[in-house]
């Protein structure tokens, strides 16, 4: 069992020996400061990443690989330390409790504690080629996986998809279109969902496909700009996309077992993240009432002050207990058993950290409007997660499904 509160210091630790100094180097601070966005962003090639910014991260996730903590949540056997969920869920929540910087982006995904999620997809149901391809080339950035699953029509109501593969010979010849297809800016290869068999909205004859970015047919329209900048989600278009039966990840037609494995790890972190985000913003919060002086006395004086943030902190503490629980349910039980469970956290959790940046604006005034403050920054980009992953209201359904399962 992981010696959490050992973990936490040896994060702290690694941060301010190798991530701070890295930050801090040359013109960096422009990737967190108030220039932040503006930074990280290469305009002239449609809003993707700018290359001086993944250069950053990816030299950041290099020094965490090196200090033993970058795969912590992976297993013994890919150099990890099989850092469980419960653990995860304390170091997200602890990393995102500290202001913005190298450590840890929610906007790209990026930590010095990664998450891997198609690395883990590539190794539970890869072949042993697959593996090979996908595994530790995928950890260290090398041949890396996009996810091809949300669709122009097609979002939550992902078994209507209308991307289609059809048998030809030996081949398998997809058409269609995927939204928001993120990570196709650099890589080199997606995981491309599409009906194989079966009729619209039944959850078996969805197949997964490893294609090549470069395969032909296979098309980056162009990248949708969105609330928070830069964006790497892609629209793709698909015409005529040959590939063998050696590309199917998993099992021909049980696709979205892949697609469910992918989001519950997910919407947990998310959830341990967010969470992380809302302190933060209360801390900050606090903090500045307390500097404050109005009308002769500190800002935090006032009820109308004090009441909100106490709300916001009383929440904090609340959802801490839920994510905790979950992510220890999930550590002990199949994730399918726990499915509601999750749904709760991640809808609540990430809604609280909307409500808690938002209420940190209206407390710090003008100055927490400005972008010389992080909580514009941290909202836009925790607003995602209430869409992400499956939208508040898909996780609410999940949720009344649990309730009314026996009706």
């Amino acid at each position: 069992m992981t010696d959490i509160p050992a973990l936490l210091d040896e994060v702290d630790a690694f941060i301010e020996r190798e991530i701070a100094p890295l930050e801090a180097e040359g013109d960096n601070a422009r990737f967190f400061d108030h220039r932040r966005e503006i930074a990280r962003t290469d305009f002239d090639e449609g809003g993707i990443p700018s290359r001086e910014w993944e250069d950053l991260l990816g030299e950041a996730r290099r020094r965490a690989d090196e200090a033993g903590l970058l795969r912590f949540a992976l297993p013994g056997e890919l150099g990890g330390r099989d850092g469980s969920n419960l653990a995860m869920a304390h170091l997200r929540e602890h990393l995102n409790r500290k202001p913005i910087g190298l450590h840890n982006d929610p906007q790209s995904e990026a930590s010095i504690v990664g998450n891997f999620p198609t690395v883990l997809l590539a190794h539970e149901f890869g072949t042993p080629e697959q593996q090979e391809q996908f595994v530790e080339p995928g950890i260290r950035g090398e041949r890396t996986l996009a996810f091809g699953l949300t669709e122009p029509n097609h979002g939550s109501d992902a078994t209507y998809l209308e991307t289609t593969a059809r048998r030809d010979g030996d081949e398998w010849v997809i058409d269609g279109a995927k939204r928001f297809n993120t990570g196709m800016h650099r890589s080199t290869h997606d995981l491309i969902f599409a009906r194989t068999s079966g009729e619209p909205g039944a959850p078996l004859g969805i197949t997964a496909f490893i294609v090549p970015s470069d395969a032909p047919g296979l098309k980056v329209e162009f990248h949708w700009w969105t609330f928070n900048m830069p964006s790497d989600h892609a629209e793709v278009s698909l015409d005529g996309v040959r590939v063998g039966d050696d590309a199917i990840l998993g099992d021909e037609g049980a696709g979205l077992v892949l697609a469910q494995r992918f989001v519950h790890e997910n919407r947990i972190r998310q959830a341990a993240s967010s969470l992380g985000a809302a302190a933060f913003c209360i801390d900050e919060a606090a903090k500045y009432a307390k500097q404050r002086i109005t009308w002769g006395r500190p800002l935090w004086r006032n009820q109308g002050i004090q009441f909100p943030l106490a709300e916001l902190w009383t929440e904090c503490e609340l959802v801490r207990h839920l994510v905790r629980h979950t992510a220890q349910q999930l550590d002990e039980r199949h994730h399918m058993e726990v499915s509601h469970l999750v749904a709760m956290a991640n809808y609540r959790a990430n809604r609280l950290a909307c409500e808690a940046a938002d209420r940190a604006m209206q407390t710090c005034g003008g100055m927490g409007y400005t972008r010389h403050m992080p909580f514009e920054h941290l909202y836009r980009h925790h607003r995602r997660y209430r869409i992400t992953e499956g939208s508040e209201e898909i996780q609410l359904r999940k949720v009344a499904q649990a309730l009314f399962a026996d009706a």
